[in-house]
């Protein structure tokens, strides 16, 4: 493609020279702003997962002078927060001013003065501008984060590293937010899909980025998964050098407006599930997002450890699964409470693509359409016997009826296209001899 946009540039330079007689120099810096302007950079964010808590961390470097800072992932935030409690220091620190720009660029709820302070700070200042921000471990939404810029340093090799003088984020003064974070992690990376401040969506602002996002996330704590910022391509090692944003299965992004609190969250539509290649009976009204309330439909979730099911969808989700395991496969008693089916792994195979159980397809806007899940993401292994269904039931109401969580997204490629509000799947890396971990050849 650069190619050939090279050779129309080409053409056309040369076209001007002979028709209108431009002077050269002008015709050369009109072919490099062609090719400026289509080229397109990727910039890789290296994502951990916690060993003690399965909650997907990174780091970005923030303030003046610079100090790295951990961030919880969260597909749904509006914005990158951080905690501004206690020991914020910063040369560089602005907060944002009531109608200033800034502040009216980030969709604020609200202006005023700090009352939640004896004494002004970060995250507590007169006259500043205040949004919503959300910890998605509690369910917790909290409407005065101080909305500021700083300098902030994003990015990893082999990608792109970029430093910006004056990025947008919001800074909490509320011990609340930071409850059930993992330890050392003082913030929140948000991905939101309509927010100005989220994460891509700032990054677009600059030329060589666009609003396009892909999450491949590790199955392993130690060796890290990666988030790609960019049009693409998104490339892994097998050892070969392959593009994983080929082959990918695209469906639209349900929008949920029913409540402000989930505007930013990603919803898609599935329309069955199949076990082992057989639908399971489900009370399909559970499956469309609920135009009086914000419960129901099928939400992408990098906040849960394990695919969520409303009651009714997984006791059918159990006992179908129970039904295509293997007749030597013997049930035992779950060791651990989230779990509700739990099995010997004594006469299980493991395969290129995990254990060998029932395969999973989630059926999405068509029939033909389904994202297909293996073992690896399926089951878990909770000792050296037994194995778990990663899949486990609602214990809250007013929730979505699916919600996908991280375990079910692990060596899987989702590319996140808001400009065409659409999201892709891939299916499992292991079909391909590669894994997230695999993208930086070292």
């Amino acid at each position: 493609l650069i190619g050939l946009i090279v050779a129309f540039a080409l053409v056309l330079s040369f076209y001007c020279i002979m028709t209108f007689k431009f002077p050269l120099p002008m015709l050369l810096l009109f072919l490099l702003l062609n090719i400026f302007l289509c080229s397109s950079e990727v910039l890789y964010l290296p994502v951990t997962k916690d060993a003690s808590t399965l909650q997907y961390i990174t780091e970005v470097s923030q303030r003046t002078p610079l100090i790295p800072i951990k961030l919880l992932v969260h597909l749904g935030g509006r914005s990158l927060w951080v905690d501004c409690d206690k020991g914020f220091k910063s040369s560089t620190y602005k907060p944002g001013v009531c109608n200033s720009t800034q502040c009216t660029y980030s969709n604020p709820n609200n202006c005023g003065d700090c009352v939640l302070k004896p004494k002004l700070q970060p995250g507590c200042n007169n006259n500043s501008c205040y949004i919503w921000g959300e910890n998605p471990l509690i369910d917790w939404f909290d409407d005065s984060a101080e909305i500021a810029d700083d300098v902030l340093v994003i990015g990893s090799t082999p990608g792109v590293r970029v430093t910006w003088p004056r990025f947008i984020f919001a800074c909490f003064v509320s011990r609340n937010m930071v409850r059930l974070l993992t330890n050392g992690v003082t913030g929140i990376a948000g991905f939101g899909r309509e927010s100005p401040i989220s994460i891509p969506n700032q990054l677009a602002l600059d030329p060589r980025f666009t609003k396009k996002f892909g999450i491949c996330l590790s199955s392993s704590t130690t060796s890290r998964g990666v988030i790609f910022i960019g049009s693409g391509p998104y490339y892994v090692y097998n050892p070969k050098k392959i593009d994983i944003s080929n082959d990918i299965l695209y469906t639209k992004i349900i929008p949920n407006k029913n409540s402000f609190l989930v505007t930013q969250e990603y919803y898609i539509q599935v329309s069955s599930i199949k076990i082992a290649g057989q639908d399971i009976s489900l009370n399909k009204t559970l499956l469309s997002i609920n135009k009086k309330d914000i419960d129901g439909g099928t939400r992408i979730s990098t906040a849960s450890p394990y695919t969520i099911l409303h009651p009714s969808i997984y006791d059918a989700f159990k006992t179908a699964f129970i039904n295509a395991l293997p007749k030597n496969v013997a049930l035992v008693e779950s060791p651990m409470k989230q779990f509700g089916l739990c099995f010997s792994s004594k006469n299980i195979k493991i395969t290129n693509v995990g254990p060998d159980v029932p395969v999973i397809d989630m059926v999405l806007h068509k029939p033909s359409a389904f994202w297909r899940i293996y073992g690896t993401n399926s089951v878990v292994q909770v000792s050296k016997d037994v194995m778990c269904l990663a899949f486990v039931k609602q214990d809250e109401e007013r929730e979505p009826s699916i919600v996908i969580g991280g375990h079910q997204l692990e060596e899987n490629l989702l590319i996140f296209d808001l400009p065409h509000k659409k999201i892709g799947f891939s299916s499992s890396l292991k079909l391909q001899q590669t894994s997230c971990a695999q993208y930086d050849n070292i």
